[in-house]
């Protein structure tokens, strides 16, 4: 097993401490621990913080608004709209204004997909290009060093083929080309993969046309892998990707509201961040305003609070939601256990987003440890969460029975906040 951990790390550990209030950073420090023992409730004086927070944020003009959800036991406990939509129109924040969920669109994406599996229509262990056939051809771009100094990259076979489970953990060797270094992220990069009016057949297609930039099941490489299971879903169920979600999941969770593409009549509950704060930094795809035929299984969603936190409740139900199950006990508890931890034979390197003390499910990152910051950020064992370029932001916390909801418009300033806010909601809980 590799590890490779880098400087994010500790830059990291370092900001916590920093955006930590002053009497959280005492009791994390004093008590040694970041897993709270069960059977704590909130406080209604220590959550009022998070209005405190977010209204200094706005009034400074990080943020023009947010929207946060709390819900412990089946019932919410702090549920507030902060600001504006946008700076423009001025409308109120509410539980219906529209966001962009960015990669949180993963997590519904991986819900679907573990439906497919667990009605036998779908297996883990199935070769990728079983569904997808240009990935039969898929090969590993490897960077060499010439005697001249200068790097080439050698293409070679895979040593295995990419599988739907490699997909579903980020270990297909699928990558981003918007971030990040490497000749193979450069090759995405230069590809132009957004261009045209494409559907997630053809974008499918254009990946497979890529190297991998590891050999799959080698490497945790957050990239276009849940892009392409949006992909594996339709020739599974035999549907468009909405379409499945749509009957499947979206449609009896009552998320009216979640889609690829916001409707003309609903543009004016859009959310947009500041002026100054307005590229998500996820390559050249037009918005969700701009209706084209690739639903983006990995970013493309759109969603409120309202519909946002009615999934969150089935996550925290163990995968049922009033009176329906969506996901048995059995398969919930794969999908949120952890596949790629110290035996697994899976490297991370310092792009390892699920960050310090996670590992990482099908589609989740869950909580495995305290991790190595001093003091250790808090949160559950077992807890699971994500959160998107935008802002966005999850936990499902089964320990203590709750769900945080964050949504925000922000690509700048979203991990601080997302940081911040998580800090000041475990600071509330009580015994």
């Amino acid at each position: 097993m590799i590890w490779r951990v880098g400087m994010r790390a500790l830059l990291c550990g370092a900001l916590l401490l920093a955006a930590l209030p002053a009497r959280a950073e005492d009791r994390f420090a004093a008590e040694g621990t970041f897993d709270i023992p069960a059977g704590a409730h909130f406080s209604q004086g220590k959550l009022a913080k998070i209005g405190e927070f977010f209204r200094d944020q706005i009034a400074a003009g990080k943020i023009p608004g947010a929207v946060v959800l709390i819900q412990q036991h089946g019932k919410p406990v702090y549920s507030e709209a902060f600001g504006v939509q946008d700076v423009v129109s001025k409308k109120p924040m509410s539980d219906t204004t529209i966001f962009r969920l960015h990669s949180m669109t993963k997590a519904v994406t991986s819900v679907a997909a573990m439906m497919l599996i667990e009605q036998g229509r779908l297996r883990l262990d199935d070769p990728l290009s079983k569904y997808v056939p240009s990935f039969a051809n898929a090969k590993v771009g490897v960077e060499k060093k010439l005697e001249s100094g200068e790097k080439a990259l050698e293409i070679v076979a895979p040593n295995r083929p990419v599988t739907i489970r490699d997909l579903m953990l980020q270990t297909s060797g699928i990558t981003y080309g918007f971030y990040g270094e490497g000749m193979v992220r450069r090759a995405y990069g230069n590809a132009d993969i957004y261009a045209g009016d494409y559907d997630n057949a053809e974008f499918a297609d254009r990946i497979a046309q890529l190297p991998l930039a590891d050999q799959p099941g080698t490497l945790w490489d957050y990239g276009h892998s849940t892009d392409v299971l949006g992909r594996v879903i339709e020739v599974a169920s035999g549907q468009s990707l909405f379409n499945y979600e749509q009957s499947a999941l979206l449609g009896p969770l009552g998320m009216k509201d979640t889609a690829f593409f916001v409707t003309h009549a609903n543009r004016r509950r859009l959310a947009q961040p500041v002026p100054a704060d307005a590229d998500f930094r996820v390559g050249k795809r037009s918005g969700p305003d701009v209706f084209k035929k690739w639903e983006s299984g990995g970013g493309g969603m759109i969603s409120t609070l309202h519909d946002f936190s009615r999934f969150a409740q089935m996550l925290l139900g163990g995968g049922a939601f009033d009176g329906r199950r969506y996901l048995s006990p059995e398969t919930f508890a794969d999908m949120t256990t952890d596949h790629i931890g110290k035996d697994s034979g899976i490297a991370r390197d310092y792009l390892y987003f699920p960050g310090d003390g996670f590992g990482f499910g099908y589609g989740f990152g869950v909580r495995t440890e305290a991790g190595n910051a001093r003091p250790p950020p808090p949160g559950s064992l077992g807890e699971i969460k994500w959160d998107g370029a935008s802002g966005c932001y999850f936990i499902i916390d089964r320990k203590q029975d709750f769900f945080l909801v964050l949504l925000q418009q922000t690509p700048s300033e979203r991990q601080r906040i997302q940081r911040t806010v998580k800090l000041l909601v475990y600071e509330a809980l009580e015994h």
